[in-house]
């Protein structure tokens, strides 16, 4: 079976990687880190008018109905370029959850608005010294008539003060496990008190936000009450795929680089890429992207197609794809020697990157125990 890109959507990688080389691939991320986002904001602009935004955005709402592969090319470039934003999120994560478990004013509210790349969402999950797990929700929701009151505390909310609105998890029923924990949507014109926190990864600015008797309307809940887990889970198949195909961006730059410094750095009057130790790391790198591409359009592909074994594919996808990131990006600091360590070259970014993805919406762990009950071990 061939699970390789069509034409078309080759075709349309182009054009996303010619657009993100005008504006210098990592030049945007260096900005970013530097406090420069209106770069940025110009990129997603122009990455919206050339329809990334609406890719699988059904075309009710102004998209283009596309499936999960479409959006395959352009994280790929996303990730080569190291892409601020929420990107990801928004179309992998908030957009099929919208389109299976939103209402009809939801979808015309936001799906609209996405796919004219206008509006944007983040998640909050995390709460302060707590894990992914379903146990450690607590920022309780009051439902009283149509109005949903939120006091709590989120913490490593990713880009905020990029959003429109925030994906969050609420407790909106007394208990620890999955039941009773609800999605809801809450927009970034609601009084929210936002404190920035640091992170390895500067390309990626988290938050803590502080709900104090924050309503909003029962209308804003996303799916059942009560019921956001499941939802969210399912949600999660989609983000974990797309999550993947970025990693292999990322991967794929970094072996290109790693293969252009060593053939024009020169120990000894000839290329360190002669060097059988070079030489051995270098094909360990290209084998670790190539099985990470292949996992990764699996699982893309499972997801588009709902084959049987989706879960399983996608958990084995997020499981290689994050250490493998992690190992090849270490692995071009030691290529690139001392220099690998400086900030004037990329290398270090790839590997904040890669340390960022590592426990990003669920640990290692997990999804370790994710891959083996879907594998029935």
């Amino acid at each position: 079976m061939d699970f390789s890109l069509n034409q078309e959507q080759e075709m349309f990688r182009n054009y996303v990687r010619k657009y993100l080389d005008d504006v210098g691939q990592t030049k945007v991320a260096r900005e970013f880190t530097e406090g420069n986002t209106s770069s940025f904001q110009g990129l997603y602009a122009g990455l919206a008018e050339l329809g990334c935004a609406s890719v699988n955005v059904s075309d009710a709402y102004g998209g283009m109905g596309l499936g999960q592969l479409d959006l395959v090319p352009i994280l790929e470039e996303t990730g080569r370029a190291l892409l601020p934003g929420l990107f990801l999120e928004t179309n992998a994560l908030v957009v099929p959850l919208l389109e299976k478990f939103g209402t009809e004013e939801q979808k015309a509210k936001y799906l609209s608005a996405i796919a004219s790349g206008e509006h944007t969402f983040t998640i909050a999950w995390l709460e302060p010294g707590g894990n992914y797990k379903p146990s450690n929700v607590q920022l309780h929701g009051t439902l009283d008539g149509d109005v949903l009151t939120l006091n709590g505390v989120k913490a490593l909310v990713p880009d905020v003060e990029l959003a429109n609105s925030l994906l969050v998890l609420v407790r909106t029923a007394e208990g620890k496990g999955t039941e009773g924990i609800s999605l809801v949507i809450v927009d970034c014109d609601e009084a929210l008190q936002v404190q920035p926190q640091k992170n390895i990864d500067e390309t990626r600015l988290l938050a803590e936000v502080t709900f104090h008797h924050v309503q909003v309307s029962s209308q804003q809940i996303v799916g059942t009450v009560h019921q956001g887990w499941d939802a969210l889970q399912e949600g999660l198949l989609s983000f974990n795929a797309a999550l993947c195909s970025t990693i292999v961006g990322s991967m794929e730059k970094i072996v290109e680089t790693a293969v252009e410094y060593a053939n024009i750095r020169e120990q000894f009057n000839q290329p360190i890429g002669r060097f059988q130790a070079i030489k051995h790391r270098l094909v360990d790198m290209k084998m670790d992207l190539e099985t990470a591409r292949s996992l990764a359009y699996y699982a893309n592909w499972a997801i588009e197609s709902d084959a049987a074994d989706k879960v399983e594919a996608v958990s084995s996808a997020r499981l290689f794809a994050t250490e493998a990131f992690i190992k090849v990006a270490s692995q071009n600091i030691q290529i690139h020697g001392g220099i690998g360590f400086t900030e004037e070259i990329d290398c270090h970014l790839y590997v904040k990157r890669a340390r960022f993805y590592e426990n990003y919406l669920g640990s290692t762990q997990q999804y370790y125990e994710q891959a083996a009950v879907a594998l029935g071990w």
